[in-house]
């Protein structure tokens, strides 16, 4: 009889994969999956330890899969990603219910090590982060029509706020060949929609071939017959190069949709990030997407509170986020995480200060948002419907302007039926509390 194993996936899409590629070598391996906590054996956390929230989120999830055990005390919990690779051994002596906890680097080991759990041994395993597998069999928790694609793993930009490249290692690309693959059996399997990412996606390719290799893989991606969209996230701003804008314009499968993480606008504060640029540069670069990419959608994401933020440059946050008017943006507050640089950096704001800033980035975004909104009524959008709601009926779905779980939904009403993956044109009819609501053509 197989045993069946659960998983919790949390954090960014990149963790989500690795979670997938597991999930896959177990069924490969003979476990059964299920979703069901309570019909487990094995409960495997796959952890986010990138931010204090995070955090916290992972050990709440640990916490509830342990209380499983209190109705089976058979019930394995397995606690794998971002925290157990930052924390090891802190876990086992914090939250004794769990039977193991393993780096990133063990997961292709992942049969072996639920097999000696299963035989009541507590396993503790931190090989190397490049050990970490980049390719292989997926089972996918994304929509059948929609899966991420990731083409890297770690990252080298050593921004002084960040804990990834501690925790994942450096930058390391995977084949065009092995991502080509893997791209051509998600098409076969049903896939529309491909979501590339890595930590930073416009360096991909550097360390494997001496030069960038986005513009020729996304060339190649475009061609594979069943991929209809192809999402860009985490475009650092520096490396967006004339040739992959123009890639991006002239390239009828990539979504004009771009996520490019600024983080802030303000010189000193962005040296003090290790990050490049200026409030000239980053002005200067959007502009040229939007002159070049027409009615391309931008995502950006910003710190507010960073050590030494002063209220001047924070007053220039947010002029900038007021004349540029993404399209999409999400603000957070700055967040103190150990063994990083910023961390030890003079001029450590109060928590309610950075709470307070970024809220008040919100608002203003969120105020944007409802005017962008407005100004769609009576366009047309590319829609991917999502599902169907019998009660209004009213199907739903993400617009070319949204990458799933981030952003929002349109609402939309069809004289036809419609299937979940299908992409449809959407005349927006209405904006209602930042959603948009309309009728399919």
């Amino acid at each position: 009889m197989s045993k069946k194993i659960t998983m919790v996936s949390l954090g960014c899409p990149k963790n989500q994969v690795d979670g997938e590629m597991m999930l896959g070598t177990l069924r490969q391996g003979g476990f059964e999956i299920t979703d069901d906590p309570a019909d487990a054996d094995i409960i495997i956390i796959n952890t986010c330890g990138f931010i204090e929230s995070a955090k916290r989120e992972s050990i709440e999830n640990i916490l509830d899969m342990a209380s499983y055990k209190e109705d089976n005390p058979n019930v394995k919990i397995l606690v794998t990603g971002c925290l157990a690779e930052r924390y090891r051994s802190e876990l086992f002596a914090e939250i004794p219910e769990v039977d193991s906890v393993i780096g990133i680097g063990a997961n292709g080991d992942i049969c072996k090590i639920c097999i000696d759990i299963l035989e009541n041994k507590k396993v503790e395993l931190y090989p190397s982060k490049n050990e970490l597998p980049l390719d292989g069999d997926r089972v996918l928790t994304t929509p059948e029509y929609s899966a991420y694609l990731k083409i890297a793993d770690g990252c080298s930009n050593h921004c002084t706020y960040c804990a990834i490249p501690s925790i994942r290692g450096e930058y390391r690309s995977r084949t065009a060949e092995s991502i080509l693959d893997e791209a051509k059996r998600l098409a076969e399997g049903g896939v529309k929609e491909l979501i590339v990412v890595a930590q930073d996606t416009t360096r991909y390719g550097e360390d494997l071939y001496g030069q960038n290799a986005l513009v020729p893989l996304l060339k190649s991606l475009s061609k594979i017959d069943g991929i209809e969209w192809i999402r860009l996230l985490y475009l650092y701003p520096e490396r967006i190069s004339d040739a992959l804008i123009d890639e991006i314009a002239e390239n009828e499968k990539i979504v004009k949709y771009l996520d490019i993480p600024v983080q802030h606008c303000n010189e000193r504060i962005l040296k003090l990030m290790n990050r490049h640029g200026n409030r000239q540069s980053l002005t200067e670069l959007f502009a040229k997407l939007r002159e070049k990419i027409p009615n391309v959608a931008l995502r950006t994401t910003l710190i507010a509170g960073f050590p030494g933020e002063s209220e001047d440059e924070f007053l220039e946050l947010c002029e900038f986020v007021d004349e540029l008017r993404f399209e999409r943006m999400g603000c957070f507050a700055y967040s103190e995480e150990e063994g990083t640089p910023a961390a030890q950096m003079d001029g450590m704001l109060d928590p309610e200060v950075r709470e307070e800033r970024a809220g008040i980035i919100n608002e203003r975004q969120n105020a944007i948002l409802d005017e962008i909104n407005d100004s769609l009524i009576g366009e047309t959008l590319e829609t991917i419907v999502e599902g169907y709601d019998p009660y209004t009926d009213t199907y739903y779905g993400r617009t070319y302007m949204d990458a799933p779980e981030i952003d929002t939904l349109i609402y939309f009403t069809c004289g036809y039926e419609l299937n979940d993956g299908d992409i449809v044109k959407v005349e927006v009819m209405n904006s209602v509390d930042s959603e948009l609501t309309g009728e399919a053509i």
